[in-house]
């Protein structure tokens, strides 16, 4: 957890007795726009205030505000302001120990309940509008699929276009945190790191971790000796996957599981740590199904990342990722379990699935630790070039107004739900912000 995460979820805990729905995160939320009465304002002890600057906004360790300009009586000081809920949290905190606070210039509270003659003090209870407040406790109350659902319809639609603009960035960034793990942990290998990301796409979400640990235990050198011969690939990839260690009576996975035991001596290698299920799936997505189509992109390509970051079309993506497994399941979903014949194409949907979340994230990742923007600007093109995903919350924002016509749009609308909606910060949230002025 990072300094900033620490601070906002100590901050954001239960409001004082008697603060009503007022909190540390909406005081500075109000102090931050200066949303409340200026007029007349002074301290505590009665002398007159004139806020020339209140600050900028810290998100790291130390007073809540830096660099602000305040006029106090008749002397203008430059320094920090820190906020409370209550003026004995100055010393509840002990801040009155921490050099970090030296500088602090104002401490602005909701409530004064304890006099500090050291440092002015500014109470902002009886200055905010009490609509403000009723919004804020409307909007942490709410029990639907957004707090905002009421009025989100409201808010002009130059400002969604920006904020889901932010909001994409902020997705493809977080995602980039983990790329930068994979880096760090194959001694900064692009294709090593590609080669674990598709194999966890492919895994979707039930499978992804087995998926991930199979494709750990394969190095893409061993790949590239094997890729010209499907059937060495899907042994190798099964086998790591532990999908060969029964018994079988079809000649093809007895054929597989030979060629694995001969490889898997060869190069000393240990399966993955572990097993996919099978359990409450669609055949479709049977983890055999997905690793003969992830074999079969192997074997159709060569340096796949390194082409991606060639080619400037999603169309030439796409057309590469267009497999079908071989013929051995048109007529099975699992070893030794025939079914009536039917192609097992990778299909447009997971295709559309992996130009998101692998394809897109990893170029842009790429763009990212590199410093170059055509890469970025490319994976977001990507995105605006793919068909726009479908599930419950693009679907949820959708019965509100809000437009979704390409994968660009729902990657940040996934991004708006889960890490701001969800987690009711709707005073990061621009269409929160808008509401909140519009008060």
């Amino acid at each position: 957890m990072t300094v900033a995460e620490s601070k906002e979820r100590f901050i954001a805990g239960p409001p004082s007795k008697g603060a009503g729905a007022m909190t540390e995160r909406l005081l500075q939320f109000i102090w931050r726009f200066q949303y409340f009465n200026k007029g007349e304002l002074q301290t505590t002890t009665g002398e007159d205030i004139q806020i020339i600057f209140p600050g900028t906004y810290n998100t790291n360790q130390g007073p809540d505000f830096s660099d602000a300009k305040i006029r106090i009586g008749k002397t203008t000081w430059a320094g920090h302001v820190e906020l409370h809920l209550r003026s004995s949290d100055w010393n509840r905190h002990n801040h009155h120990n921490d050099k970090n606070y030296n500088n602090v210039i104002l401490h602005v509270v909701w409530e004064d309940d304890f006099p500090n003659y050291n440092i002015p003090v500014l109470k902002l209870k009886n200055r905010v509008a009490k609509i403000l407040l009723q919004r804020y406790e409307g909007l942490m109350n709410a029990k639907g699929f957004i707090p905002c659902e009421n009025d989100i319809s409201s808010i002009k639609p130059i400002v969604l276009h920006s904020w889901k603009d932010r909001l994409l960035a902020e997705r493809l960034i977080r995602k980039s945190a983990v790329v930068d793990t994979c880096l760090n942990q194959n001694n900064h290998h692009w294709e090593e790191t590609f080669w674990w990301l598709l194999a966890r796409n492919f895994g979707i979400k039930i499978n992804a971790d087995a998926f991930e640990s199979m494709a750990r235990s394969i190095p893409v050198t061993i790949l590239a000796k094997h890729k010209n011969q499907i059937h060495q690939l899907e042994a190798l990839l099964m086998g790591q996957a532990n999908l060969l260690n029964e018994q079988f009576t079809d000649d093809y996975p007895v054929m597989l599981k030979k060629e694995y035991e001969f490889y898997k001596t060869k190069y000393k290698l240990r399966p993955g740590m572990i097993t996919p299920f099978f359990l409450r799936m669609r055949p479709g997505n049977f983890p055999t199904i997905r690793l003969a189509q992830l074999a079969m992109v192997i074997h159709q390509s060569e340096h796949l990342f390194s082409k991606i970051k060639e080619t400037d079309s999603v169309k030439d993506v796409r057309r590469w990722l267009d497999v079908t497994a071989n013929d051995y399941w048109h007529y099975h979903y699992r070893f030794d379990q025939s079914s009536p014949f039917k192609k097992k194409n990778l299909g447009d949907a997971m295709i559309d699935n992996v130009v998101v979340n692998t394809l897109c994230t990893v170029l842009f990742a790429y763009g990212h630790f590199l410093k170059e923007q055509n890469y970025k600007d490319k994976a977001l093109q990507w995105l605006e070039d793919t068909t726009a995903e479908s599930n419950s919350i693009t679907n949820g924002f959708q019965q509100f107004g809000l437009q979704n016509r390409n994968a660009r749009d729902s990657q940040a609308l996934i991004e708006l739900k889960n890490e701001y909606c969800s987690k009711k910060k709707c005073l990061d949230c621009a269409v929160g912000n808008m509401l909140f002025k519009a008060t």
